[in-house]
């Protein structure tokens, strides 16, 4: 036999050392902990240990281990009904100046940690929790867009002194009447210049009634933006719950999944989620004594007064709302061309660009304020213990600008830090859902099933590798011994990989894995039968092993490349648990074309290529 190569050997013995280091998180599992933060988004003090362990020992509770783990405190605990029955107690105590969240703490060694090998995270089905998939009513933000250019359009043309007869909604267009076709042609000829995002026609049997309606490509924008702003509110919503590592994310064209790890109470999720809130642009009264009135508790006729977030300093704000956050479009941070300083560039639909207008053409040079109003459903305890949810109005100024030029479609609010600009342009596309969602897949999986799925996934694929291993040693003797190990590694590599991208594991992803063990030991089967083939033929057995791992190269690379195109599609177009199976799939595949070409090779030039006469191999 041809030498094998050392740096082939060195390669493989590496890639084995660092798979295994990697790996070895999971063996050591996780402990179902409690984790304890600031609402604030503040450092916990150091004093908050001695407070949780009091709280623990009167309720007669016991932690693994109770530690500052970054801004954060965790507390760790032996069972799931422990920390349950913990983070109860412990949000009594605590009330609602800190977020105490459902979690699980890994128990990796910390030499471990160090080098930042990290166990796989845990799908849903396996760690228990709820899931809502939630579908946005995209056909009421059509709609809304439609009344809107019902009253913009006719409102503008009044402006222009382009007269019409008549204006009404038609379906999904604005139906435009006019006397002449003078002044039809002269509608036409600015609508179309003005908003490039509506289409134009006129009917046969009205010659002179012009209808205006939204183009495919603005419905899709109107679309994806109302998508994309419920999906920045829920996962706002979703945060005020205190959940680790929760998943909300769009899936499909008009649909947002939630899923929260950990958590039982389906009944709070939908309290939150279904949470009002809206954001108002109101003038600031200059002259008013917002201190005087903050202290009395009496305002002026026509004002009302409203406290910061940042500060709680007290402000005078005018009844009057300038626009609310429903007339909002858009909202994008950005840096501002003349003075380099951060910015947020802030889109109104026409109506609400029309009031903006109006109200800076008299007031330039005076503040307005953001006002963010939100209607929160917060949870406190009795004497008792048991859970009082009530309903609390939030009411708080998130900004307050100078009002430096006119402006009505876009304008720009400045003076902000590069976090503040961040925050503020989510807050303000956050403020309100951008239209209904309804709930249409609910399901809670509780943690003894999540442990059950576990236990069944993992002895399936213990299973399907013993009888495996079986079926090799016994039809390829020597030879399947090396496939087993060769799998063994291919395993290892995938576990590795899972660990390293930070993928999430569930149900379907172990039936990836099971589904890799056999295309792992595929890849064996067709080099051993073509060395089969190759003995067959009269050829020695040390040319028949080198003569079986070239010639099956190719078919292997086939097969797997068609697989792995496959899992690719799934990957770029799936969601959930089909991407979760196609990620497990993918990484088994390029695990088993290195494994079986270069792993059980290796072993086949280790155990026969120091042989100098061969007559047989126990491949038979």
């Amino acid at each position: 036999m041809r030498p094998y190569a050392t740096w082939k050997y060195i390669a493989l013995l590496v890639v084995t050392i660092f798979s295994t280091l990697y790996a070895l998180p999971n063996l050591f599992g996780q402990s179902p902990s409690v984790q304890i933060s600031q609402e604030s988004g503040d450092p916990v003090p150091a004093a908050i240990g001695t407070r949780i362990d009091s709280v623990l020992k009167q309720a007669q509770l016991s932690a693994v281990a109770s530690n500052a783990d970054g801004a954060n405190w965790t507390v760790r605990f032996a069972d799931g009904d422990t920390q349950l029955h913990a983070s109860d107690e412990i949000k009594k105590a605590l009330g609602n100046d800190y977020t105490v969240a459902l979690s699980s703490s890994t128990n990796t060694p910390a030499w471990l940690a160090a080098i930042g090998a990290k166990p796989m995270a845990l799908g849903l089905d396996l760690r228990g929790g709820v899931h809502f998939l939630l579908e946005v009513d995209v056909d009421v933000v059509r709609k809304k867009a439609i009344e809107n250019y019902v009253n913009e359009l006719p409102a503008t043309l009044r402006k222009e002194d382009i007269r019409y007869t008549g204006r009404r909604q038609a379906g999904d267009a604005v139906a435009l009447d006019f006397a002449d076709q003078a002044k039809f042609d002269a509608a036409k000829q600015y609508i179309s210049s003005n908003y490039r995002e509506l289409a134009l026609s006129s009917p046969p049997s009205s010659p002179l009634t012009l209808e205006a309606r939204i183009t495919d490509v603005e419905a899709k924008r109107i679309q994806d933006f109302a998508v994309q702003q419920n999906l920045i509110t829920l996962r706002n919503r979703v945060n005020q719950l205190g959940v680790a590592e929760p998943i909300v994310q769009k899936q499909g064209a008009n649909r947002i999944l939630v899923q929260l790890p950990g958590v039982q109470d389906p009944t709070r999720v939908k309290e939150l989620l279904s949470a009002t809130a809206t954001l108002e642009y109101r003038a600031v009264v200059e002259d008013g004594d917002a201190r005087g009135a903050a202290a009395s508790g009496i305002t002026p006729p026509g004002t009302e007064l409203f406290y910061t977030r940042d500060g709680h300093l007290p402000y005078l704000l005018k009844k009057e709302i300038i626009v609310t956050g429903s007339q909002l479009t858009n909202a994008q941070p950005g840096i501002d061309s003349q003075s380099g300083t951060p910015q947020v560039s802030v889109t109104l639909d026409g109506q609400g660009a029309k009031k903006m207008f109006d109200f800076t053409s008299g007031n330039v040079g005076k503040p307005m304020a953001v006002l963010f109003r939100e209607r929160q459903v917060v949870t406190s305890y009795n004497a008792k213990g048991e859970a009082i949810r009530e309903h609390k109005n939030v009411d708080e100024i998130i900004s307050v600008a100078t009002v430096r030029g006119v402006f009505g479609k876009n304008f720009q609010t400045t003076g902000l830090g590069q976090k503040e600009a961040q925050n503020l342009s989510l807050l303000l596309k956050a403020g309100a859902l951008a239209a209904p969602v309804d709930i249409v897949e609910e399901r809670t999986v509780g943690p003894s099933l999540g442990a059950d799925n576990i236990r069944q996934g993992f002895q399936a694929a213990a299973l399907g590798l013993a009888l495996v291993a079986a079926f090799m040693i016994v039809y390829y003797r020597v030879f399947g011994i090396f496939a087993i190990l060769a799998l063994a590694l291919n395993l290892l590599l995938l576990i590795t990989g899972l660990s390293l991208l930070g993928a999430t594991l569930s149900m379907p992803g172990i039936a990836g894995l099971v589904l890799t063990m056999g295309i792992a030991v595929d890849a064996n089967v067709l080099i051993y039968e073509r060395i089969r083939e190759e003995l067959r033929g009269g050829m020695s057995p040390a040319k028949a092993i080198e003569a079986g791992y070239d010639r099956a190269f190719l078919t292997i690379a086939d097969a797997n490349v068609t697989t792995l195109i496959a899992a690719i599609v799934l990957i770029a177009i799936g969601a959930g648990p089909v991407r979760g199976f196609a990620i497990v799939l993918a990484l088994g595949i390029v695990a088993s074309q290195f494994t079986a070409i270069v792993g059980s090779r290796a072993l086949a030039h280790l155990v026969f290529g120091r042989k100098a006469r061969m007559t047989d191999l126990p491949i038979w």
